[in-house]
């Protein structure tokens, strides 16, 4: 079942994108960078995108979410226990029925460069990688440079 997050989700949420950050991130990124995405600054991060933000629940719980901001599939995270169950082919088609309804004709996202797992996923979900670009990420040590794959996506006019 996909859903809209509600306060209550941002614990839960957040334990998911701190391991799956970790698991697609560690060792790609700068230290400063590394050190500054916590537990704590995930929940953070999705109390400020609530509003944007979709859950996936199984009968065993919450187990994944993405965030939409504008034409950006800014997070997509899915708890490793739930992963290879077809759950994030669901996710991906909500993020595009989303995506549709907002108006949005082409969708992009970055990855992070050498996180293969997530670039195959992108890939096979028909996203296509176009090409590097430079991401601009807020620490409270200040802005963190990094370059990263950019994705887009053209979404379909019709139902997916």
């Amino acid at each position: 079942m996909l859903r809209d997050a509600c306060p209550a989700d941002v614990p839960v949420l957040a334990q998911i994108w701190y391991d799956g950050w970790q698991d697609g991130h560690a060792g790609l990124v700068p230290e400063k960078l590394a050190r500054n995405r916590t537990l704590e600054s995930f929940a953070d991060r999705l109390m400020d995108g609530l509003p944007q933000v979709r859950v996936v629940e199984l009968e065993t719980g919450v187990v994944g979410f993405h965030m939409i901001l504008d034409d950006e599939l800014n997070q997509f995270f899915l708890a490793a226990a739930a992963r290879g169950r077809g759950v994030a082919d669901r996710m991906m088609a909500d993020v595009e029925e989303r995506l549709r309804t907002a108006g949005w004709g082409t969708a992009w996202l970055a990855c992070a460069i050498g996180n293969d797992r997530a670039a195959r996923f992108y890939e096979k979900q028909g996203w296509n990688r176009v090409g590097v670009m430079t991401s601009r990420l807020k620490t409270p040590e200040g802005v963190v440079s990094l370059d990263v794959w950019r994705y887009e996506r053209v979404i379909p006019a019709g139902p997916v």
